[in-house]
């Protein structure tokens, strides 16, 4: 937190609770102002932009399939047109660290810029719940207006009519996500079958839409102030360098109300005209001048209103900006220190790890195993025969005959049975022998490369090894 000057006594009791919750433990409903200015309008688009891209996101097709989907049920995940199984599990293990390293190393150099630009709890909130709010029932005066008021004809509509508006957006991003889920053909074709036939399923998504509707008609700042994780995380890997939304103290104290006319450093005072202007808009209800708190979600708000009224009173803007500590109270600029480095080169060692194996991965992946406690077979012709155990999973989203030859020797592989076939996503499974002539052995065991073909394509190559007799060359 920014200190304080040593003569200027604050009141500190903030420190001991949360902005939203009283003395009495009971919830301190926020009601904020509505905010206007560049980062509000830069924020607004953003946001925009992502809502678009998150409800065009199941319909958006690359290769014919999903740009994104996660299909716990299927145990399929698709990734850009990609689609990758629980056989890929060590592509998500390096994705997830990857994920992670990331988050610290973007939290130890921007704080949580992605929380107010780019989070969903952020987004839906601010860009579509709140700006509903404001048109329906007004700006925050009239909203604590209402409120107060006894019933009426216009409280009854306006509250109704919020809700419903409210709980119709929450059903539509619960049947969105539930395309990330099933696929957007899915879900079309249960909307377009009766209802009677997906009882349980809407009954689902109507528990779905009230748990949405629940969070941004009610919940709403308390995710993030009580319940997401990132916001202690951020405690942990915030440091004097890190860039956050800052009130310049150094600048703005001692705090004293605006008279035209006068020149305040002569009087004693700071920039700050003690308007509270930023704690009108704050969605989480603090007051930013007493430095980085949990509670904020660098929603920029702050800034918009600030420096409104440092334009009005003909003072410079930027009292509260992005910038970090170290900046605000010693003018250090930004460096991008050791520990970003640090961070740095990991991150980019996961994610080259994790490119080359993308690179890498196979359509199939096959183990070809002798079958345990039989020993070769010499043929009528005099070649030698191993029987294998074959299990192939199939990583693509298409069906695939397979067929095996050897790479390395000359012989042959007979399959025992009907033909192999691996159904998307599935693991299949078979037996077959490898034939070779004794001139093609080299003792006792003997090296095999088998390459597994879809067609005249070969998928992978898998080792393996052959048993023969001793007197084999």
């Amino acid at each position: 937190m920014a200190p304080q000057p040593a003569h200027i006594k604050r009141d500190e009791s903030y420190r001991d609770a949360i902005s939203t919750v009283d003395k009495q433990g009971k919830r301190v409903w926020v009601y904020p102002k509505k905010p206007h200015g560049k980062f509000t309008r830069w924020r607004q688009w953003f946001g925009y932009a992502l809502l678009a891209l998150l409800f065009a996101g199941p319909f958006l097709r690359i290769g014919g399939e999903p740009l994104l989907m996660i299909n716990i049920i299927e145990r399929r995940f698709v990734f850009f047109g990609q689609s990758f199984w629980p056989q890929d599990f060590l592509i998500f293990v390096m994705g997830f660290l990857a994920f992670i390293v990331f988050v610290a190393l973007f939290t130890v150099a921007f704080g949580r810029l992605f929380c107010g630009w780019a989070c969903p709890q952020t987004v839906f909130m601010e860009q579509v719940f709140r700006r509903i709010e404001y048109a329906i029932e007004g700006d925050w005066k009239q909203q604590q207006a209402l409120n107060k008021a006894p019933y009426s004809n216009e409280k009854v509509l306006k509250k109704t009519t919020k809700h419903v508006l409210f709980f119709i957006i929450s059903f539509l991003i619960s049947n969105t996500f539930l395309a990330y889920i099933i696929g957007s053909d899915e879900l079309l074709r249960i909307m377009r079958e009766p209802a009677a036939q997906h009882a349980g399923g809407l009954i689902a998504m109507v528990g779905f839409s009230g748990v949405f509707y629940g969070n941004f008609a009610f919940f709403r700042e308390q995710a993030c102030t009580t319940v997401c994780p990132y916001g202690r995380l951020q405690g942990v890997l915030l440091d004097r360098k890190s860039i956050v939304i800052a009130y310049d103290h150094v600048r703005g104290e001692a705090r004293g109300l605006f008279r035209k006319g006068e020149e305040r450093g002569e009087v004693g005072k700071g920039d700050c005209i003690d308007c509270k202007a930023c704690v009108h808009v704050c969605p989480t209800g603090i007051d930013i001048r007493n430095g980085t708190q949990l509670e904020c979600v660098n929603c920029t708000a702050c800034i918009d209103a600030c420096d409104h009224m440092m334009t009005n009173v003909g003072l410079p803007t930027g009292l509260i900006r992005y910038a970090s500590e170290a900046e605000v109270a010693d003018k250090q600029p930004f460096k991008f220190d050791l520990r970003m480095k640090a961070y740095t080169g990991v991150l980019g060692a996961i994610v080259g790890v994790l490119v080359t194996l993308i690179a890498l991965r196979s359509d199939t992946d096959s183990t070809l195993l002798r079958t345990p406690g039989m020993l070769f077979q010499e043929r009528p012709d005099g070649r030698i025969s191993n029987l294998y155990a074959l299990k192939t999973v199939n990583k693509t989203q298409h069906d695939l005959t397979l067929r095996l030859e050897l790479i390395d020797r000359q012989g042959e592989v007979q399959l025992v049975g009907k033909a192999l076939n691996a159904e998307a996503g599935q693991l299949a499974q078979g037996e077959l022998f490898i034939i070779l002539s004794k001139d093609q052995l080299d003792g006792m065991k003997t090296k095999l490369v088998v390459g597994v073909y879809s067609g005249d394509r070969l998928l992978e190559k898998v080792k393996t090894s052959f048993v023969g007799p001793i007197t084999a060359r």
